[in-house]
């Protein structure tokens, strides 16, 4: 790939998941980790969610998709959240709509919307006044 090639965004094509499995599977792609994991990208192409992937010339070099997950609030009601009170970690059909919120927060501060970082924050520290001594990480992939 020539350094010089501009990229660009288009639609997520159904023949592009085996090079968005590629890119998965190949740690050199990227010194970040991913804002959302594979099992995601594919349960939103195949539901049809909005997607979109960066190419450079013909090489896909990134993926974005769209993820509406009313489940996880409905698993959280279902929980006997009635949209007030805790949240807990604790309980692991919380955990998707924490991530998401947490999710959310963190794409407004990539995108510098500072009031909306904020405002996710506070709700999530509402939520789970625990959030920052959770890790995160001990919880057995997304949507865990």
């Amino acid at each position: 790939m020539d350094a010089n090639t501009p990229w660009r965004i288009r639609d997520f094509h159904p023949d592009d998941l085996d090079a968005a499995v590629r890119l998965w599977d190949n740690p050199a792609a990227s010194s970040e980790e991913p804002a959302f994991g594979l099992s995601d990208l594919i349960a939103a192409v195949r539901s049809h969610e909005p997607a979109v992937v960066a190419v450079v010339g013909e090489e896909l070099v990134g993926t974005a998709v769209a993820i509406y997950r009313l489940h996880s609030h409905g698993s959280v009601s279902q929980s006997g959240w009635r949209g007030s009170g805790y949240v807990r970690w604790e309980h692991p059909t919380n955990r998707g709509f924490l991530r998401a919120l947490d999710g959310l927060r963190a794409r407004a501060a990539d995108i510098g919307e500072r009031d909306e970082e904020a405002r996710c924050d506070e709700f999530l520290h509402q939520l789970e006044p625990a959030w920052d001594r959770i890790d995160h990480a001990d919880a057995g992939g997304a949507g865990a």
